[in-house]
């Protein structure tokens, strides 16, 4: 790919999601994006510049007695023959265009031309959002740099279709293993078949019936899938091992570890092992700073269906909402796009709150 031109924080906002867009991000290859960030930023005088790793720090220090973070990842899940962007009948499609590059947009321009806010800001682009969470640039950030991330109030410009959402669920993903013993297949009476054994595996996640709990006001819905299932060992043994990977999604009312127990009671009998996980946010709406954030975007909050690091803010102790242009159910696709009047109207909004 030729190397892209430099980032013009004076575009309109419509115009720079395509120019992120266009610059190619997937989750471990986003330096340079992280180098544009960080030049388009690092001249402006209003703001004091701090990279780590391919994370990008831009803080306003007018000494205001409150402070709010903005933050967005920069990296997309990977390309499907989806770049470079193309308009069509006001959408701007794309790998990232709603996941998350138009929020990232919005919070670019935010930067760049608020230089008087009425709160101080903290704006957060970070690297690695969309794999596992070990190598998740917020939560290095988190360890590394805290006070980088201190603040009274945090909005996640996660995907939401310009609707203000709740907290988010949390996420664990666990291996199922069934075991047999191997034989060859023409003597497959000798062995016991691993693979044959993950019926009983999938005939629960079939019958399973997800909750659908209201927490804190806001309705959630968990989900258990499978998304995996690797086994077998030549074409002619019969396979002594099978594992399905399952993802559970899970609502902010049971921590990572009653969500575990609850995995490993629904597969009793089975091997589980446990690969990756991260608690859900309790929606928090009630604190002071996110209820006049709502009263100031308007709309009607809702339960964020999917995870979020609000579940990092949350264990912060900062309370965090989701609020973005992207549609969330637009995220990952092939065909994925972004409506370029919505991008427009967060932008007005999140200038009318940071205005006071």
């Amino acid at each position: 790919m030729p190397d892209a031109a430099p980032l013009d924080l004076s575009a309109d906002v419509r115009d720079l999601t395509a120019a992120l867009v266009d610059v190619e991000s997937v989750s471990g290859g986003e330096k340079a994006l992280a180098d544009m960030i960080e030049a388009a930023l690092a001249p402006l005088p209003h703001l004091t510049v701090v990279r780590d790793g391919d994370a990008v720090v831009a803080r306003t220090e007018a000494g205001h007695a409150e402070r709010v973070v903005i933050a967005g990842h920069i990296d997309t899940v990977p390309v499907a023959g989806n770049l470079p962007s193309r308009v069509e009948d006001g959408l701007l499609y794309g790998c990232g265009t709603s996941d998350m590059k138009s929020g990232v947009a919005v919070a670019l321009k935010l930067a760049a031309t608020v230089e008087r806010p009425a709160r101080d800001v903290s704006y957060v682009f970070y690297e690695c959002e969309e794999i596992e969470a070990a190598r998740n640039g917020l939560g290095r950030l988190s360890r590394t740099r805290p006070e980088l991330l201190a603040g009274d109030f945090a909005v996640l410009m996660e995907p939401t279709d310009g609707e203000i959402e709740g907290g988010c669920q949390g996420t664990l993903r666990a291996e199922i293993v069934t075991t047999g013993r191997r034989a060859h297949s023409a003597r497959s009476w000798l062995g016991v078949n691993a693979v044959h054994a993950a019926a009983a595996v999938l005939e629960t996640l079939n019958a399973y019936r997800p909750r659908e709990p209201v927490v804190d006001g806001l309705a959630y819905h968990e989900g258990l899938n499978a998304v995996g299932i690797r086994g077998g060992v030549a074409g002619n043994v019969v396979p002594d091992e099978c594992v399905v990977t399952v993802n559970y999604r899970f609502a902010p009312d049971r921590s990572l570890e009653e969500a575990q127990a609850h995995i490993s009671d629904l597969f009793a009998g089975h091997t589980v092992r446990f690969t990756d996980g991260a608690p859900g946010a309790r929606p928090g709406l009630t604190h002071p700073v996110a209820a006049a954030f709502a009263e100031m975007i308007g709309g009607e909050p809702r339960a964020k269906l999917g995870w979020t690091d609000v579940s990092l803010f949350s264990r912060l102790g900062v309370p965090a909402v989701n609020y973005g242009p992207g549609n969330p159910h637009l995220a990952h696709q092939q065909g994925e796009y972004v409506t370029l009047d919505t991008i427009v109207d967060c932008e007005r909004r999140m200038l009318r709150w940071l205005a006071g």
